[in-house]
């Protein structure tokens, strides 16, 4: 299976800084979801992360957030920044809320 993970405040803590910007590297991962996402990894599926950093501010997130992925442990094969649209509201046939794949 094919498996689609937002990252901010689904698998890390991202929270905004004293100038109201987020704090993408201040970032603390949810041990317990890493380790549940490593364990589809390890099971064979293909685990894909996708982030709206640098959606709004034009900047490349990339190559930073990828070092923080692997600084987390997290297994993946593949991450794409600021590629996600700016919703409120996601709708779609497959979707799943974080809290009820992961049980919290």
């Amino acid at each position: 299976m094919r498996y689609v993970f937002d990252l901010d405040n689904t698998l890390c803590d991202t929270r905004k800084n004293e100038d109201g910007n987020w704090d993408y590297l201040g970032a603390k991962p949810f041990t317990d979801r890493v380790r549940k996402v490593n364990q589809l990894y390890e099971e064979g599926h293909y685990i894909m992360i996708e982030t709206a950093r640098g959606c709004v501010s034009g900047k490349d997130w990339y190559p930073q957030t990828y070092e923080q992925l692997i600084s987390f442990g997290l297994k993946f094969h593949e991450l794409r920044t600021g590629v996600k649209l700016n919703a409120d509201f996601f709708v779609d046939d497959k979707g799943v809320n974080d809290r009820d794949f992961f049980g919290n």
